[in-house]
């Protein structure tokens, strides 16, 4: 059997990042750093560069996101970057989509262990939950598919001039020109790549911005859209 990595000690850059939510950031660290390797949440590769590769490089995320939104973080996997979001932005309004059960039961256990109210964590697709999520001000979005496959499932869940940010590597703008035609279909106005992060993370984080217009995934997902907002009001009256 392997012997499990070490996790490293976090970086000075953590303690200026996290603040006041730094201890349970080194919590959640020590949380994927264990369970998350031993469920196959995270490779045990990883747990060397978590700090740094995942948990920072998440974070700076904040830096292009609005205040007091609402934001889903679409397979969020182990909680990236949706977790490491919340812990430095108590006013946003997260939650954390995930199909599998065993992640999302993870990520219940580190929002309850964390205290991190504004966060819920719901169990599946993003094709599936329109109707049973409100609609969001902000998707994200790390390591889940190539772009135009994610725009097609993260689009359609935002509010009308809402934006998805995806977490992008050296490919970001490949993706971006090859998404084009998929992203203008689905109701896409403009997009830009963006690089955050500066002096925390080297190289900084990249992401794709894509901002909607009025009609969040295009005239396909209209009528969906409103079915599902009369389901919702249906309910709500009995």
């Amino acid at each position: 059997m392997t012997e499990a990595a070490e996790l490293p000690p976090a970086p000075e850059q953590a303690r200026d990042v996290f603040g006041d939510r730094f201890a349970d950031a080194v919590r959640y660290a020590e949380l994927l750093a264990e369970a998350g390797v031993q469920r196959g949440l995270i490779g045990p590769r990883e747990v060397p560069r978590l700090w740094e590769r995942h948990l920072l490089n998440c974070a700076v995320l904040s830096e292009v996101v609005p205040e007091g939104v609402t934001v889903c973080d679409v397979g969020s996997g182990a909680g990236l970057p949706g977790i490491p979001l919340a812990l430095v932005r108590d006013d946003l309004k997260i939650t954390l989509l995930e199909p599998l059960l065993r992640r999302t039961n993870f990520l219940t256990e580190v929002v309850e262990l964390l205290g991190l109210d504004h966060v819920t964590v719901v169990r599946g697709r993003a094709e599936e939950v329109m109707g049973r999520i409100p609609p969001v001000h902000v998707v994200t979005a790390r390591a889940v598919a190539p772009l135009d496959r994610l725009a097609t499932w993260g689009i359609p869940l935002l509010r009308p001039y809402g934006e998805m940010l995806a977490l992008k590597g050296d490919t970001a703008e490949e993706e971006l020109k090859s998404a084009a035609t998929a992203l203008a279909k689905l109701g896409a106005v403009e997009t830009s790549i963006l690089h955050v992060g500066e002096g925390i993370v080297d190289p900084p984080s990249t992401v794709v911005r894509v901002e909607v217009g009025e009609s969040p995934g295009g005239v396909r997902f209209a009528a969906k859209r409103a079915k599902a907002a009369r389901t919702g009001r249906a309910r709500r009256r009995r």
